[in-house]
């Protein structure tokens, strides 16, 4: 009982903060953080908690994200007992923070909220870069190719990924259940100087560990010539991981968002 009453007048005034933040993964070792101690975007936000009497300095991201990946809007969710207003929030942690990380906003939510367990979808985009001339402003944030790829049969290789699947194929030493389910899987080409960018995006009820960057790698060889795209559908049927395509390099990925409402397109 005492033991009780301690937890409830410890919990009194305590707030649970969702925070969306934007970082450039290029000079993380990932999002989580790693056991040997390497920089972390989580390391980096729970120091800045720490630093702001009354707020825990844990914090519980919405996924993960591999080293040089980044992300536009990464919701993690925090407790606190300190009283800033919601919308200082995001101000008073990036003047705690590196200037690869930026919370853009925040928002207070229930204690039963979770930014993990509560999350319905998450949508991914990855960028690739076509022109002869490699780059100097974004190497760190495009996958280049100095060279055309066939978007015809990637558009409908794209079309076997949609719907739910097991994605053993495309996953990094996974010891989970490898069935998930993808509502949308697009291809965007965007004209630039001397070339073209090509976006494929993701959006899933969640992706396994390297999914993303090994459906992109079989895409390419597709858009390469040498796979057709009804090997995607063979791969999905029971393939294996070194049946399917390279896995991408990282810094053409990006996490998009996630949704906590039923996915709507």
């Amino acid at each position: 009982m005492a033991a009780e009453l301690g937890a409830l007048e410890e919990n009194l005034g305590l707030r649970r903060i969702l925070l969306f933040v934007e970082y450039d993964g290029t000079h993380f070792a990932g999002l989580q953080t790693q056991a040997q101690g390497e920089r972390t975007v989580q390391q980096e936000l729970e120091a800045a908690l720490a630093r702001i009497p009354g707020a825990r300095p844990k914090v519980w991201p919405c996924g993960r994200t591999d080293a040089g990946v980044h992300a536009l809007e990464m919701p993690v969710h925090y407790d606190t007992q300190d009283r800033i207003p919601v919308e200082r929030i995001p101000h008073a942690l990036n003047s705690l923070l590196p200037s690869d990380i930026r919370a853009l906003r925040a928002r207070e939510v229930p204690l039963s909220f979770h930014a993990r367990k509560s999350c319905l979808w998450r949508e991914y985009r990855y960028r690739i870069l076509l022109r002869r001339m490699p780059p100097a402003l974004e190497r760190h944030r495009v996958w280049w190719m100095p060279h055309s790829l066939n978007l015809i049969p990637i558009r409908h290789a794209l079309e076997h990924l949609v719907g739910l699947h097991d994605f053993r194929a495309f996953a990094v030493k996974e010891e989970r259940n490898t069935v998930r389910e993808i509502y949308r899987a697009h291809l965007e080409v965007w004209p630039v100087e001397g070339g073209q960018e090509v976006w494929l995006e993701f959006v899933g009820s969640g992706f396994l560990r390297g999914q993303v960057r090994s459906m992109v790698g079989t895409l390419v060889e597709v858009g390469l010539g040498k796979r057709d795209s009804d090997s995607v559908r063979a791969l999905l049927r029971g393939g294996s991981r070194k049946e399917a395509g390279p896995t991408a390099p990282p810094q053409g990925l990006y996490f998009v968002r996630a949704g906590y409402e039923p996915y709507r397109r």
